[in-house]
């Protein structure tokens, strides 16, 4: 399988922020509980494959410690990009592999204050889930 590096790159980024913000330390620690969205989850596994599986207690790469203490923070996230892309290039297994893995990823992906991420989830119950809204939106139920 070919596969373009840098645009690849870019796709996993989002996600392994993701799973640094929710897991922390733990984001590469084999026996934290798995994440409950898929993004979340995928960016753990992503981590895992490209950094190696650690103990919660073991240090992180720096690349990864950085965004896992800032991850909104536009240089670590260049930083953890750059780390990626180096782990890639050196192993075509790799970029393979993680190709496979981010082709039934889903394609939108929003992190940080404000943006909770919930990406081609599934909703039972009682519940609403909005795609897209602009504007000002207000919620309600109906009486039972």
């Amino acid at each position: 399988m070919s596969v373009d590096v840098s645009e690849m790159v870019n796709e996993i980024a989002p996600y392994v922020t993701a799973a640094a913000a929710a897991y922390g330390a733990g984001v590469l620690d084999r026996t934290q509980d798995e994440a409950a969205t898929a993004v979340v989850g995928l960016g753990r596994r992503l981590a895992q494959r490209v950094f190696g599986v650690r103990r919660a207690d073991e240090e992180l790469p720096e690349a990864l410690a950085d965004v896992v203490e800032a991850p909104d923070d536009a240089d670590n996230q260049g930083a953890l990009r750059k780390a990626v892309r180096k782990a890639l290039l050196a192993d075509g297994a790799l970029a393979d592999e993680v190709a496979r893995m981010l082709a039934g990823a889903p394609r939108e992906i929003r992190t940080g204050d404000g943006s909770p991420v919930i990406t081609a989830s599934v909703i039972g119950g009682d519940s609403i889930q909005i795609g897209s809204v602009g504007g000002n939106v207000r919620l309600t139920t109906a009486a039972c």
